[in-house]
């Protein structure tokens, strides 16, 4: 009986400390380029989606909403977001917010019982964050100021955007109840639902001002 002969690894391909044995480099690869995919639909993809359907005095308005939208949630994102969204520790609708996104020891961690570091995680999540608000903008082009804008990413997506996250993907009440692979609740029906009561807000703000004149 013939005996099997295993060819050892390449040596790019083994363990060491940049690349632990719980790392499988072809699903880090994946994991980026998925993420990256998903980035490149808001910048620069709705970024000059956004400034080419308006009227032109609006269209670097529209345009800079998105833009800043992405960059907004990133800063956000690895600062609280992520653990509000993912947190090891519960609090209530949604984890408990810590700098841990931003620190080595964490980034580099194994992904639970995955194949991949928390670093690519914290990265693919923040490009779905980023994408949702981004998404919601689209229904205040040429109707909501800059300024007003600015305030609003930053506590839409802390205080909407995090707790569908956390209740629906990670480990909220609605998790056992609710499968969402592709974001069709987190992402694409509270953009929604938000962008039409903030357009509904926004016009309702503007004719009554309109009627006080």
């Amino acid at each position: 009986m013939s005996e099997t002969i295993i060819a050892p690894l390449p040596s790019g391909l083994l363990p060491d400390e940049a690349s632990p044995e719980w790392l499988n480099k072809g699903d880090n690869a994946w994991q980026l380029t998925a993420a990256t995919l998903v980035g490149l639909q808001s910048v620069p993809g709705l970024v000059i989606l956004y400034g080419s359907m308006v009227k032109k005095k609006w269209a670097v308005n529209s345009a800079f909403m998105a833009l800043y939208a992405f960059a907004a949630v990133l800063i956000c994102w690895v600062t609280w977001a992520h653990q509000l969204s993912f947190g090891d520790k519960p609090m209530g609708i949604m984890g408990q917010p810590n700098l841990g996104a931003v620190t080595q020891k964490y980034l580099l961690e194994q992904l639970y019982d995955k194949t991949i570091p928390k670093a690519d995680y914290v990265f693919y999540q923040f490009a779905f964050a980023a994408i949702t608000v981004i998404l919601l903008g689209g229904s205040l082009l040429g109707r909501m100021n800059f300024y007003a804008w600015m305030i609003f990413v930053p506590l839409w997506l802390t205080f909407s955007y995090t707790v569908g996250a956390y209740t629906i993907w990670d480990k909220g009440f609605l998790s056992k109840h609710i499968i969402d692979f592709s974001g069709g609740y987190v992402i694409h029906l509270s953009s929604g639902v938000a962008g039409f009561t903030a357009a509904y807000w926004v016009i309702f703000v503007l004719l009554h001002f309109v009627h006080m004149e």
